[in-house]
């Protein structure tokens, strides 16, 4: 398939979406994998639909992402539309009340589904509604509210991507790492701890139980439901922090024949431990936005070929060309995991994504990573 070949299908596929969307009276989300094109789509819905003395607003999760998505109107010749459409993060649009919108479009609105955030759709009105995301949103109360909120009119997964030619295909290969023993004392006392927490909840689902208890809608031990979340925290803190995964990581960019590098993490303070252990370029919500906007140019005109990342580049933020991905941070969420994968297969003639995972073994970092995999193919456990 020729590049022209793939864009045509790829418009193709965003133009069924929109038009699903359409079908369903321009109320409803569109689930795609990362590299669709979930962007353009929001940017056609807008540029199509919105008339003279109309107005729409699209919601973003960062300020990156503000910046961006003007420059996608532009790119996508509707930038005439800006002066009408307000581009707002989330955070500052639960502010906002008693307005009335012709459009409202929501970018990752698995991440503005929260009781504060959601205020934004009780507390306004609209005529069009376009939500989207990766995937259904995993919590069961999030995925309740979007589905009443704008119901699923079209779907399709990174891996249905990979087979229509829209994304460039992927392996993943899963490697373990053994803590070494002062983190392996952490963890089994973390582990402990947490054993000890479910005993003193009590019933099935110590996790919602814990969770109701500290809310004050279930009666039941206090101590013991904080215990348990303490508990949570420590045991991933250690399987997120463990310097085995900074050797592995060493090894196998060691092994590499000078290609460009994405390294993800579970938290800004490893993420710069990495960068500083890898001599790699550090990019997170920590940075300012000048020297993040320093950094990807950096990484793009290949001052440095080694990207160390915590969250920043999950949600739709585009990244110069990078074919390797080292995850070294993950939870027990689909999402993010697909997220990171989608970074590496921005569309690119003849590339094949590469994505390590390093876990530590017989942790329950190793559960996450099965959780976080499920949905996916190509998988490899070394």
């Amino acid at each position: 398939m020729t590049i022209n070949q793939v864009y045509e299908t790829k418009d193709l596929e965003q133009r069924k979406a929109l038009n699903a969307w359409a079908s369903k009276g321009y109320v409803g989300s569109i689930i795609a994998g990362t590299g669709f094109g979930k962007s353009r789509c929001a940017v056609l819905a807008i540029g199509k639909l919105l008339k003279e003395n109309q107005k729409a607003i699209l919601l973003v999760p960062t300020t990156q992402l503000q910046d961006q998505f003007a420059e996608e109107f532009k790119k996508w010749g509707y930038e005439s539309v800006l002066s009408q459409t307000e581009i707002v993060c989330y955070q500052s649009a639960h502010k906002i009340e008693n307005q009335h919108y012709d459009i409202v479009v929501c970018d990752e609105i698995h991440l503005g589904l929260s009781p504060v955030y959601r205020k934004f759709f009780e507390n306004n009105t609209y005529d069009k509604l376009l939500c989207m995301t990766a995937t259904v949103p995993e919590e069961e109360e999030y995925r309740n509210y979007l589905i009443k909120l704008a119901p699923t009119v079209y779907h399709i997964s990174l891996d249905q991507c990979v087979a229509l030619g829209l994304v460039s295909p992927y392996k993943i290969i899963c490697i373990p790492v053994e803590l070494n023993a002062v983190d392996l004392i952490a963890y089994k006392k973390a582990n402990n701890k947490f054993v000890q927490a479910k005993y003193r909840i009590g019933g099935f689902n110590s996790f919602d139980d814990a969770k109701a208890i500290l809310a004050g809608t279930l009666n039941g031990d206090k101590g013991g439901a904080k215990m348990f979340f303490d508990a949570i925290r420590e045991r991933k803190l250690v399987v997120q922090h463990s310097t085995a995964k900074i050797e592995k990581a060493k090894e196998i960019i060691e092994s590499l024949d000078d290609e460009k590098v994405l390294v993800f993490t579970g938290s800004n303070a490893f993420t710069n431990h990495m960068g500083l252990d890898l001599k790699a370029l550090v990019y997170h919500s920590g940075l300012s936005k000048k020297r993040r906007e320093q950094v990807l140019e950096d990484f793009s005109n290949n001052t440095n070929k080694v990207l160390c990342s915590t969250k920043a580049l999950n949600q739709g933020f585009n990244v110069p060309d990078a074919s390797v991905g080292i995850i070294a941070g993950l939870d027990s969420k689909a999402l993010p995991m697909i997220q990171r994968v989608g970074r590496l297969l921005r569309l690119n003639k003849d590339k094949i994504g590469v994505i390590y995972i390093l876990y530590v073994k017989d942790s329950q970092e190793e559960k996450w990573l099965k959780n976080a995999i499920k949905s996916l193919n190509n998988i490899k456990w070394v």
